[in-house]
Order: structure tokens, then sequence, then C-alpha cells
């Protein structure tokens, strides 16, 4: 699905170089769920980054299911963007005067996608995150939780290959969190391959590999042991 090879990046300020990463090499294959990690200025986010087409590498190679993006110019990385990749944020990012369904359609619009077929397509996607009943309901009306969720709906609805989830659950109080980690590693469990930058060793060890940053190097690649379940734990709270 992914693989990058010397991947760098150095940001500029002022007069002064900040290298943000060092020449990155690394394989992500389709159905993986991998967990980002490292102290801030390690260099995730700038990896994200470049894994979302939100920015350029200054070196290196970037291929998704074989295209490679590092070569594309600006329309045809937004067309890559739109296409194959969902994005979820810590802070939502939904549109406050727009319903949930109005939300999740916005990818369609911009894919072209004629007003039917997106109600339909969007409302599927609300059904599968649980909040068909919530379709007509503005952001403000919804908990953080239930804004998450429209965030993934919106995220799914172009079918993209991959998922890239940045702190998804670091505006959410712990059971939210759990709930949507549960709805992730479903999401996993049927096929999706998920990228998603965490602070939390607890969050990161619902993933089933991770990946520690520091100062612009890979330091750590590992498999999860004892991989928890989020939906077991939610169970276990219930009862």
């Amino acid at each position: 699905m992914i693989e990058v090879a010397g991947l760098a990046r150095t940001y500029h300020v002022g007069e002064v170089e900040v290298p943000a990463l060092r020449g990155v090499d690394l394989r992500i294959e389709a159905g993986e769920f991998v967990a980002v990690m490292g102290p801030s200025g390690s260099g995730k986010s700038t990896f994200m980054n470049l894994l979302g087409g939100l920015d350029r590498a200054d070196a290196g190679r970037y291929l998704l299911a074989g295209e490679d993006v590092s070569r594309l110019d600006a329309d045809q990385l937004s067309a890559v963007r739109n296409r194959a990749l969902g994005f979820v944020f810590q802070s939502f990012n939904l549109l406050p005067r727009a319903s949930a369904l109005e939300n999740v359609e916005l990818p369609l619009v911009y894919a072209g996608v004629h007003a039917g077929e997106r109600h339909r397509r969007a409302l599927a996607k609300l059904a599968q995150v649980g909040l068909a009943e919530r379709a007509h309901h503005l952001p403000s009306q919804l908990s953080g939780g239930q804004q998450q969720r429209v965030a993934i709906a919106r995220a799914l609805v172009n079918a993209p290959a991959l998922i890239l989830a940045d702190e998804p659950t670091g505006a959410l109080d712990t059971r939210t969190s759990l709930e949507v980690m549960a709805l992730l590693q479903a999401l996993n469990d049927e096929g999706m391959t998920l990228v998603l930058v965490t602070h939390e060793p607890d969050i990161a060890r619902f993933a089933r590999r991770i990946l520690v940053f520091r100062d612009g190097h890979l330091v750590e690649d590992r498999p999860v042991a004892g991989r928890q379940s989020a939906a077991a734990l939610l169970a276990q709270e219930g009862a």
C-alpha cells in the first residue's frame, strides 16, 4: 500500500534550516493498522502530512498503491487525496452550518457525484458508524464522539484505500475514545488500511504495529504485543 524510500523534509524558518524528516525508509502493506508515535518535533506529523499529500518531500520517493505520489503536480495530488485517502482529525473539521449528512457528502461534491447518489452513499456511511438517525443534526447538536463518527463516515464515503487519522481521540473522554477505536478496529478487521498518529501508548495498543519517530528518524518499528480489543474493553465497562 505504502512504500517510502529516503523520504526527507526540511523547513526553513528565516535563515535557519529545520530538518523534520531525515531519510525514512518504510513499507506498509494493505490491511495493516499502524500507530505512529514520537515526541513533539520528532517528524511524525510531517510524515503524516507527506503520506496525505498535504506537503511535499524535498527528497526521496513515496509510492501509494504503486503510484509515485512524489512526482504528482498539485492538481494530481488533490485528485489522489479525494479518490484514495480518507482523513480523520482531532478537531473533527466539520462545517458548523452543515448537517451531518451534508458534511459526509462533501468529498462526493468535490468528486462530481450527483445529488441522489451522494445522499445514498452518505446515509449508508452514517448508518455504518451508527448515526443514521442523526443525519440531519448540526455538529453543535452532536456529542464529541458523534462528531468524530461523522468525520469517520466522511473519510469513508469515497471508499478510500487508506485512512489517515491524526490524534482522532485527542479531544475525547476515555469511554468515547474506546468507542472510536472500536469503530476503527472494526474497519481494519474488514480490510481497511489505517495509519494513526497518537501521543497515547494506550491508544497505540489498539493498532497492530507501532512506528516511533525521533529527531526526524524512524527509530522503532515493532508489532503490538498483547493487542487490545476496544470493543471488549467497552463490554467490560458495561458489565
